[in-house]
C-alpha cells in the first residue's frame, strides 16, 4: 500500500461530545424527550445512518416529535458551530485520538488522505485545528460526492485522482466497512477499547471482511509493516 485514506470522527477526532451530543441535544429540543449515546450508536450499527441529521430524524420520530430534515440541519448547524458560526459551539468540545508523532511517522512512508461524512467547512476546521503540519491530500467530503456512505464515492472519486494508488480506508462504523468493500478497497476498523457497543462493532467489521481491526490509528505504524493485503 502506498496510501491510508481515513474517516474523521471516530478515527481522527472523537466526536462523542461534538456531532453526537449536539444529537442528543436536536432530539430533546423538537421533542422534549432524552435519548442516549448508545441509541445513537445502536441505529448507526443497523448502517445507512451515516449522518446524524437522519439518526436525529428517526429518534424524533420514535419519541412522538415532528421535525423536517431542514429544520434539523438548520438547529444542527447553530448546535454545532455557535450561533455567530464561529466555532464556539458543539465543534470546539470535540477531542484529538492521535498522538503526537504518528501521523507524522505515516506521511514519511505513505501518502495520507480524508475520506469523511463532514462537510468542507467541518473538515477543514478540525484538520486545520488538531494537524496543521499535516497534508492530507485528496480530501473526499459529503460535498464532494452525490452518494454518501456507505455508497462507495468518496473512495472511487479518491481512485479515480490516483489511479496507480494501492490503498487501505480506515474506519469507525459499519458504514465505513461497507464503502471500503462496495469499492474494493482494504478496510481497516477502529473500534475504540471503550467503544459503545464494541463486540457488536468488532463483529460487522469481520462480516464485512475488514483486514484488521485495531483500538487507535496509534496502533497504524506498527500494524503498517505486516499488512500485506493488497500491496
Amino acid at each position: 500500500m502506498n496510501l491510508i485514506v481515513f474517516d474523521m470522527d471516530g478515527v481522527l477526532v472523537d466526536p462523542t461530545n461534538s456531532f453526537r451530543e449536539a444529537t442528543v441535544e436536536v432530539i430533546r429540543h423538537f421533542t422534549g424527550r432524552e435519548t442516549t449515546h448508545d441509541r445513537i450508536i445502536e441505529i448507526k450499527l443497523e448502517g445507512g445512518y451515516n449522518n446524524n441529521n437522519d439518526v436525529a430524524v428517526r429518534i424524533i420520530e420514535e419519541l412522538g416529535g415532528r421535525a423536517s430534515l431542514a429544520e434539523i440541519r438548520a438547529y444542527s448547524q447553530i448546535l454545532f458551530w455557535g450561533e455567530n458560526r464561529d466555532g464556539t459551539g458543539a465543534i470546539s468540545r470535540e477531542e484529538c485520538l492521535i498522538e503526537n508523532g504518528v501521523l507524522e511517522e505515516l506521511g514519511e512512508n505513505y501518502r495520507l488522505g480524508i475520506n469523511t461524512g463532514r462537510g468542507i467547512p467541518g473538515a477543514k476546521h478540525s484538520l486545520d485545528r488538531w494537524f496543521p503540519e499535516i497534508v492530507f491530500d485528496p480530501i473526499m467530503t459529503c460535498d464532494n460526492v452525490e452518494r454518501l456512505k456507505p455508497e462507495p464515492d468518496g473512495l472511487l472519486q479518491i481512485m479515480e485522482l490516483l489511479p496507480d494508488s494501492k490503498m487501505v480506508y480506515v474506519g469507525d462504523n459499519i458504514d465505513d466497512a461497507r464503502c471500503g468493500r462496495a469499492a474494493g478497497v482494504p478496510f481497516i476498523g477502529v473500534a475504540g477499547a471503550n467503544a459503545i457497543r464494541r463486540d457488536e462493532i468488532v463483529e460487522l467489521f469481520n462480516a464485512e471482511g475488514a483486514v484488521a481491526i485495531v483500538e487507535s490509528v496509534n496502533e497504524l505504524p506498527v500494524l503498517m509493516e505486516t499488512l500485506t493485503v493488497g500491496a
